[in-house]
């Protein structure tokens, strides 16, 4: 009989920063070649597969990785779509349609900029909701800046605390040798950086780099006989708001706010008892909002919970320890990377930057301009 228990056995990522001499694809095979090395197992285990190609997605990755699965996923949500992914598959392997999934991504954003090549103007052309709003200057991180402002104006939150979400990533970066940017800052050099769109100034706002990443999820079968502890899913839920910003009806409150309350209570575990988080950082108010609406704090006091060095090492909620995309990396869409960190944090595996003792993590995925939330709870023990 299927169990109902699934673990991530397997993670790995790619080369990462600047990464000029590679292909998305070869980034992708890479880190998915790391992934399944460190779960103990070959392609050959692989049944299920998750992830996106160009032209066929994902049927062109799996041709390129050698894969043949019998269940694929594809789902595109932004930023969150690994973490959906990896709620789709972890379904299918209760069931037991499969026992074992791979799940990749990769980008050359950085390297993409170099050469001069741009995807933006697709999604204007292709005659949605985008092409409404970027005409008069909404782009991406203008909606974020609003977000920003709105909870500045209905809240008092303050631009030093805004900017304390980027200094707490950096103090992480500083011990992940991995990271792209490895220097302290602080509030003050985060507010003298170049102003990007009020009141982000470049500090604000997360990198552009290359990179790839993968996990792999085994049916407690499999998962007993892995290479490492496996790291037990307790709860997985997501949610969509909006595209259109006319269309979102309160610019303070994210679709985390649906999907945490019901990823936690899946996990039959509180807020208060998260050790780590991994939360989406495109931007500083990504994770304001993200703070309140999965219930580390009340609505209208991320400012001051972020202020106090809640995030940062030692503090509250140790958050985004690799650096996150503020710090680290942040190839396009950064879920991925979000599940690889809080495995190897909960595997006790990250050095100098590891959070003593972490037995339960929380990852929060975003997508689009706080369009759609995906939240996991995940434990060492099931």
């Amino acid at each position: 009989m299927p169990s109902d228990r699934v673990a991530i056995v397997g993670v790995g990522l790619s080369d990462c920063g600047r990464v000029p001499d590679k292909t998305a694809m070869a980034l992708m095979a890479q880190s998915s070649r790391r992934a399944i090395a460190d779960a103990g197992l070959t392609k050959d285990d692989i049944e299920g597969f998750g992830g996106h190609g160009s032209l066929l997605p994902p049927a062109e990755v799996c041709e390129y990785l050698g894969l043949r699965p019998s269940w694929v996923d594809a789902t595109n949500v932004g930023g969150s779509s690994w973490e959906v992914m990896a709620r789709h598959a972890a379904a299918a392997i209760t069931t037991g349609e499969i026992d074992v999934a791979l799940l990749t991504y990769g980008s050359t954003a950085r390297s993409d900029v170099k050469r001069r090549i741009r995807a933006s103007a697709a999604a204007l052309d292709a005659g949605g909701a985008l092409q409404y709003e970027a005409p008069y200057g909404a782009t991406l991180i203008a909606k974020y800046a609003m977000a920003a402002r709105r909870h500045m104006v209905e809240f008092g939150t303050t631009v030093d605390q805004l900017a304390e979400v980027a200094v707490a990533a950096h103090e992480w970066a500083v011990m992940n040798e991995n990271a792209f940017e490895r220097d302290r800052i602080t509030a003050a050099d985060v507010a003298a950086a170049p102003m990007l769109a009020d009141p982000f100034t470049t500090k604000h706002v997360c990198l552009r780099t290359d990179g790839g990443g993968a996990v792999v999820l085994a049916s407690e079968r499999v998962a007993k006989n892995s290479s490492h502890e496996p790291i037990w899913i307790l709860g997985a839920a997501d949610a969509t708001s909006h595209v259109s910003m006319s269309q979102w009806p309160d610019f303070t409150t994210s679709p985390a706010a649906t999907s945490g309350p019901r990823a936690f209570a899946q996990a039959g575990v509180r807020p208060a008892e998260v050790d780590v988080c991994q939360l989406y950082d495109s931007f500083t108010s990504t994770v304001l909002l993200t703070v309140e609406d999965l219930g580390f704090c009340a609505k209208g006091e991320g400012g001051p919970f972020i202020g106090s060095g809640a995030l940062r090492p030692g503090g509250a909620l140790p958050t985004n320890t690799d650096g996150g995309g503020l710090a680290s990396c942040h190839p396009g869409m950064r879920g991925m990377f979000l599940m690889v960190e809080a495995v190897k944090q909960l595997r006790g595996e990250c050095g100098s930057r590891q959070v003593p003792d972490a037995q339960v993590a929380c990852v929060h995925a975003m997508g689009g301009f706080f369009t759609h939330s995906a939240t996991m709870i995940l434990g060492r023990r099931p």
